[in-house]
């Protein structure tokens, strides 16, 4: 596991910056989607700027801990990426990547 982003609760909105080698984005927004289509839809919009660049899904961990499960896509990506963002001790949130075993 290797921690990409770091963020802070603001006005309503999670927001940081995720960082690894190739993407280096700052003002990364995690918005509430304020009516999801369905059960299944996302309940979060990711924002960079202007761009819509993922979705998020609230999730419960098996120790019943919330968290968002992420994927961040852009056509300057080779591939979507995964991510988990879950909330530290002291209050800001990290932004959790791991390689999928397959």
């Amino acid at each position: 596991m290797a921690i990409i982003g770091k963020f802070q609760s603001t006005n309503g909105e999670i927001v940081g910056e995720i960082f690894t080698i190739n993407v280096q984005l700052q003002n990364v927004r995690i918005v509430r989607e304020e009516t999801p289509a369905n059960e299944e839809a996302p309940t979060h919009r990711i924002y960079a700027g202007r761009a819509e660049i993922g979705a998020a899904w609230s999730k419960t961990s098996r120790e019943n801990r919330s968290y968002l499960s992420l994927k961040l896509d852009d056509p300057s990506f080779a591939a979507p990426i995964f991510a988990n963002l879950f909330q530290d001790d002291d209050g800001e949130y990290s932004l959790v990547w791991s390689r999928s075993r397959s």
